[in-house]
């Protein structure tokens, strides 16, 4: 799912702040069992709040340095290319994806997400898939995944990585952003720690919401363990770009 920034739940519908789900996390949870907790309230959380309102609230606008890495991402790319884009959302890149790409798929944890793309682009395949489920083998020729993976979690980071290198043809590309943190994730990764909850650095947990910050040379850690090349990396519109290929 992509939000193009981290979602400010003040802003939203005040019904919207009494999900019970909430406040499901319980104190000294053991992590496996929290990491699934999260998962799952994640998922609802995209399902009834933000689906309904992503498109006006985040889906009318591509920022500059998107725009301009994944038409990068689409020059590398041969003729008839198949691409797939994980965590989609609604779809918001999927114009500009449709304007060179042969085929494309989506997927994304959320089914309400899914279900609003399908609604937009009834000619483009979704799935109903998270990231760590994706089982491709030598499918794609390019992937994207784009203000999404902040939401998964540190443990999640090495197999994810290796879903997307296993699901590309060889030498294929893929297009990742890595959201900057803001200026509050040391007193919030503190309030958590207090209240109990099994965090790690680099977590942001508040009121159900959940995002990891890794730092930029662990994320060029993990690509290269995993067999990626760096083509290419920016910084702007509130992330880090990457552009890699299947090494």
């Amino acid at each position: 799912m992509a939000l193009g920034s981290r979602p400010v739940v003040q802003s939203l519908p005040t019904d919207f702040m009494r999900m019970p789900a909430w406040t499901t996390i319980k104190r000294h949870m053991d992590r496996a069992a929290w990491i699934r907790e999260q998962r799952r309230i994640n998922e609802e959380r995209m399902d009834m709040l933000f689906a309904p309102i992503y498109d006006e609230h985040w889906g009318g606008h591509i920022t500059p340095t998107h725009q301009r890495m994944v038409e990068r991402f689409l020059a590398l790319l041969p003729s008839r290319a198949h691409v797939l884009d994980a965590a989609c959302g609604t779809g918001k890149y999927w114009p500009l994806l449709l304007q060179t790409t042969h085929s494309l798929l989506g997927i994304d944890q959320s089914g309400g997400m899914v279900r609003r793309a399908q609604a937009k682009f009834p000619e483009v395949p979704t799935e109903k898939l998270g990231l760590q489920e994706l089982s491709f083998q030598d499918t794609f020729d390019g992937i994207v995944c784009i203000d999404a993976i902040e939401n998964v979690f540190p443990e999640d980071w090495p197999p994810v990585l290796q879903n997307f290198y296993r699901a590309l043809q060889s030498r294929g590309f893929l297009y990742l952003t890595v959201e900057i943190p803001e200026d509050d994730l040391p007193t919030v990764f503190q309030t958590a720690v207090e209240a109990g909850l099994p965090v790690v650095e680099g977590e942001w947990v508040h009121e159900g919401a959940y995002h990891y910050y890794p730092t930029v040379d662990q994320v060029r850690a993990w690509v290269e363990a995993a067999g990626f090349v760096l083509l290419d990396e920016a910084v702007g519109d509130g992330y880090h770009h990457l552009l890699l290929r299947r090494g």
